[in-house]
C-alpha cells in the first residue's frame, strides 16, 4: 500500500512538473505582465517613457551588479579567488551598460525634460536605495544614509544589514593578511560602518602583490578586477554628472538634490586608494 502510494504520488509530481514546463511560457517566466505594465506616466509628455524605462534598466542591472558582489565577497572571504573573479569580471561589464544608459538619456533635451519634470515631485535618483547598496558593498559608507529609508522598516533593515557587513575591500584586506603580508592591527579590526581610510601598511602590502606577481597571482588579479569595477564605476559617475549637466545644467536636482555640483564632488572619491596609489610608486 505504502509503495503503491509513493509511486502514484511520484507519478502525480511528475505530471505536474511536466505539464508546468509545456505550459510555461517565455512571458510567464520573465514575468513580463508586470515588468512591462510598470512604466507609468505621469504626464503625457511623449519623452517621459524614456525617462522612466532608463531608470528600470539602470535598477535592474543594479540588481545584477549586487547580487555578484555580494557573492564575490563570500567567495574571497573563502579563498574562492576563481569564482570570484568570474563574478567580479561579469560586474564591469554589467557596468559597461549601467554607464552607456546615460547615452540613451542624453537624447532627452532640456525644453523636453522640462515638460513633465515637475510631475516628478520629490522623487530622485538620489533615493535609489540600491545604488547606496553597491556603495556599501564596495565601502563607502555613511551613516545618514540609513535615516533616508525609516520609514520603511523592511528596506531600513536590508540597509543596516549592509552597512554593518564588510564590503569586498574589507575582506580583501584581510586575504592579504592571510596570505602573510603585514596589516595593522587598526586596519584588519576597523569598524567596518566608516568609510577606508588609505593606511600605508595596506599600500606595501600591494605593492609586494605587484613586484611578486607570480607569487602573488591570485592576489594580483584580485587587484586588477578591484581596479576594473572602480575604474568603470567613476565613469558612470562622469557620464551622470554629464548627462544631468545637459539636461538641467546646474539647477537643484528633484528633491532638493546637489545635482551635477554633487555630482562633481564624488568624482573625487576612491573606494581602493591604496590600488591608486602604489601606480605612481612602482
Amino acid at each position: 500500500m505504502t509503495e503503491s502510494y509513493e509511486h502514484d504520488a511520484f507519478k502525480n509530481e511528475k505530471t505536474i512538473h511536466t505539464d508546468f514546463k509545456e505550459k510555461m511560457t517565455y512571458s510567464d517566466y520573465l514575468g513580463l505582465d508586470t515588468l512591462l505594465t510598470s512604466q507609468h506616466r505621469l504626464s503625457d509628455h511623449h519623452d517621459e517613457m524614456l525617462f522612466i524605462i532608463v531608470h528600470h534598466v539602470s535598477e535592474l542591472w543594479m540588481k545584477l551588479i549586487l547580487h555578484e558582489t555580494q557573492s564575490a565577497i563570500h567567495d574571497i572571504q573563502g579563498g574562492h579567488f576563481s569564482s570570484s573573479f568570474k563574478k567580479l569580471a561579469r560586474v564591469s561589464q554589467v557596468q559597461t551598460q549601467l554607464k552607456d544608459v546615460w547615452n540613451v538619456l542624453a537624447t532627452l533635451t532640456p525644453s523636453e525634460y522640462i515638460e513633465f519634470r515637475d510631475q516628478l515631485g520629490n522623487a530622485s535618483g538620489f533615493q535609489s536605495y540600491q545604488n547606496r547598496l553597491i556603495e556599501f558593498a564596495l565601502g563607502y559608507k555613511t551613516k545618514h544614509v540609513l535615516k533616508i529609508y525609516e520609514k520603511d522598516p523592511k528596506l531600513h533593515k536590508k540597509i543596516e544589514q549592509a552597512y554593518h557587513a564588510p564590503s569586498i575591500y574589507d575582506v580583501s584586506i584581510q586575504a592579504l593578511a592571510k596570505a602573510g603580508l603585514p596589516i595593522d592591527d587598526k586596519v584588519l579590526n576597523r569598524d567596518v560602518t566608516t568609510p577606508h581610510q588609505s593606511n600605508e601598511s595596506v599600500k606595501q602590502a600591494w605593492m609586494t602583490v605587484y613586484k611578486n606577481v607570480d607569487k602573488y597571482w591570485e592576489l594580483y588579479e584580485l587587484a586588477e578586477e578591484l581596479v576594473d569595477i572602480e575604474d568603470l564605476f567613476q565613469q558612470w559617475r562622469f557620464r551622470h554628472m554629464k548627462t544631468v549637466e545637459r539636461i538641467i545644467g546646474f539647477k537643484k536636482g528633484t528633491g532638493g538634490s546637489g545635482g551635477v555640483r554633487y555630482l562633481k564632488k564624488v568624482l573625487d572619491q576612491y573606494f581602493f586608494p591604496e590600488l591608486w596609489e602604489l601606480r605612481t610608486e612602482l
